[in-house]
């Protein structure tokens, strides 16, 4: 269990930019305050390499890097434990960052075809490549921070955008 999924950040600021100015309604941005600056938030590459150790924001620590990638990307799933029990988790918050789709890497790199790209294809090819799925996940710099949801982990799945189980 070497990969943790983070709770939110105390000092992450999410800024709703249409409070600001009319022509930016609906646009939202996440950083953080550094001095007197609003700064970007690290990304998945900072995150992955310590950005946030030390901080206790660890909410569980899972034992597939490729598994916590998806549940960033889908932002709730179940977490099931050693002794058969489980929990939902869902999403908090976002680091700010553009969400980056790693299978046009894959086809870039020839790795995939267009067609052929899919959330499985893309986990088979992170698993059947570990020394290079670090850096292509890397290459996705929007990173998910996560919440328990309410249950006992009996719920018959995470919730989805509706608030309804998946």
């Amino acid at each position: 269990y070497r990969v943790p999924l983070y709770a939110r950040p105390p000092d992450l600021v999410e800024v709703n930019l249409g409070a600001f100015r009319d022509e930016f309604e609906g646009e939202r941005i996440a950083g953080r305050v550094e001095g007197e600056q609003f700064v970007p938030y690290a990304d998945r590459a900072a995150i992955a390499s310590g950005a946030l150790s030390g901080n206790r924001l660890e909410l569980v620590w899972v034992d597939d890097a490729v598994g916590a990638f998806f549940l960033h990307i889908q932002g709730s799933g179940h977490i099931a434990f050693e002794d058969g029990t489980g929990r939902r988790i869902g999403y908090a918050a976002s680091n700010g960052h553009l969400y980056y789709a790693i299978g046009h890497a894959l086809v870039e790199r020839g790795a995939l075809t267009t067609d052929e790209v899919s959330l499985q294809t893309i986990r088979a090819w992170l698993g059947a490549h570990p020394d290079e799925a670090a850096a292509v996940m890397a290459l996705n710099p929007s990173y998910v921070f996560f919440r328990w949801l309410p249950g006992d982990g009996s719920e018959p799945g995470p919730l989805g955008a509706a608030n309804v189980p998946l």
